[in-house]
């Protein structure tokens, strides 16, 4: 059980580094922009970018950290260890991607409708 503790904390604290890795919200430049309209597109191009599952990629990227460094922690004699650090490594690794690609899938959307998208 002490494991399926460890990979839930684990999990927890990659996805909230993933969380503050990236800007919320893009910069929009509003002229000429009529914000009802835009309002409209932000929800849309919003529930696009959720379909970008970022716990499932955090939950993987742990699982792969995890057997890399159980593996390289065997060598050193310390294989839980190892893995443990393999999955917060791997979790927060695939959690940053997996929220960077939410933001570009949104940014590419609101390009798409027209928007001019600062950052």
């Amino acid at each position: 059980m002490k494991n399926g503790r460890v990979t839930t904390t684990t999990l927890i604290a990659a996805l909230s580094i993933a969380a503050c890795s990236s800007h919320p919200d893009p910069i929009i430049d509003m002229k000429g922009v009529d914000p009802v309209v835009m309002q409209d597109d932000w929800g849309e191009c919003e529930a696009y970018s959720e379909q970008v599952i970022v716990a499932q990629g955090a939950a993987r990227g742990a699982a792969v950290g995890a057997v890399a460094g159980a593996a390289s922690g065997a060598i050193s004699g310390d294989a839980a260890s190892g893995a443990g650090y393999g999955a917060i490594w791997g979790a927060t690794r695939s959690g940053v991607q997996g929220s960077k690609e939410q933001e570009n899938v949104f940014k590419r959307c609101m390009r798409g409708r027209g928007y001019r998208v600062l950052n």
